[in-house]
């Protein structure tokens, strides 16, 4: 497939979903290779990739951190424009975090969907996984690996002991329609009992019962969407996670009560072990990204 970018500009507000703090966002058309950056508009206009090098705080959220300039939250963009096949765009934000909204992607479709999808001369490159990496703990209670298949897929479970969520299992191929269908509107979630603790370190400021699903001891204090919404939540956050990675990916993804912290782990584990992948164009395979890994 061709590398895409968007046809137009589009533009929104929001509230960051930890930082409280209204931004202002513009998903820009980038050329082929670019890539997705992030651009601080407030910082001078300072650049800072989609790429895992630039991992910074994972608590609770995604976020990336160059040259004294920060960027939150940026899982839930990300997987929409992983699942749309947006490889270039420059994401200009006037403030440190990518608003919430509603707690998913749906947000982010609509406006990729408004900017309308333009494909590019260049190819893309895909990230085919030949090996099976996996980092986590040993034994099988919390984890993540990935591991050759001819399609993407993602295979989450999570296991909280709380008698409303419990075990929850999804798997599925990574599609741009069962995105669409299967996780995109999965909502970010929390315990209503860690709420004042988290708000206490300056965390869930932007919180609230329109952008998360709150659950207390006895029930919810908003409905979710679907029964299974949180573990289809874990796996949209999986889908925007590794696409830190830079590339399309071919490989089966198995995660267990992970999180962002392990799957950019995961990400800097795959790319640091050369011998478990290739890196194939449209026409040929490559072995090897040495320049885009040296700093892992």
């Amino acid at each position: 497939m061709r590398q895409r970018t968007l046809q137009r500009t589009v533009e929104t507000k929001g509230v960051g979903l930890h930082s409280g703090q209204l931004v202002s966002m513009r998903l820009v058309p980038a050329m082929a290779n670019t890539g997705i950056i992030f651009v601080r508009t407030d910082l001078d206009h300072r650049e800072i990739p989609a790429r895992v090098e630039w991992v910074a705080q994972q608590e609770l959220a995604m976020s990336l951190r160059r040259d004294g300039a920060q960027v939150l939250t940026i899982e839930h963009l990300l997987a929409a424009l992983y699942a749309t096949g947006i490889d270039n765009v420059r994401v200009e934000i006037n403030g440190a975090e990518i608003p919430v909204f509603d707690g998913s992607s749906r947000m982010f479709l609509h406006l990729i969907d408004e900017a309308g999808v333009r494909n590019l001369a260049a190819y893309q490159s895909t990230l085919v996984v030949k090996k099976a990496v996996r980092v986590g703990s040993k034994t099988d209670d919390r984890f993540i690996l990935i591991e050759p298949s001819d399609t993407f897929e993602v295979d989450y479970t999570i296991d909280f002991n709380h008698a409303l969520v419990g075990h929850q299992r999804v798997a599925l191929d990574i599609t741009e329609e069962s995105f669409r269908s299967e996780l995109s509107a999965a909502r970010t979630f929390c315990f209503l009992k860690d709420v004042e603790a988290m708000r206490a370190r300056g965390l869930a400021l932007g919180g609230s019962l329109e952008s998360a699903v709150v659950i207390g001891e006895d029930g919810f204090l908003c409905s979710p969407r679907m029964e299974d919404e949180f573990v289809r939540h874990k796996a949209l956050d999986v889908v925007g996670d590794l696409a830190l990675a830079g590339f399309r990916l071919r490989g089966r993804v198995v995660a267990r009560c992970a999180g962002h912290a392990l799957h950019a782990e995961l990400v800097r584990a795959l790319l640091r072990n050369h011998a478990a992948w290739t890196l194939e164009t449209a026409t040929s395979p490559v072995s090897g990204i040495e320049q885009a890994v040296a700093t892992l």
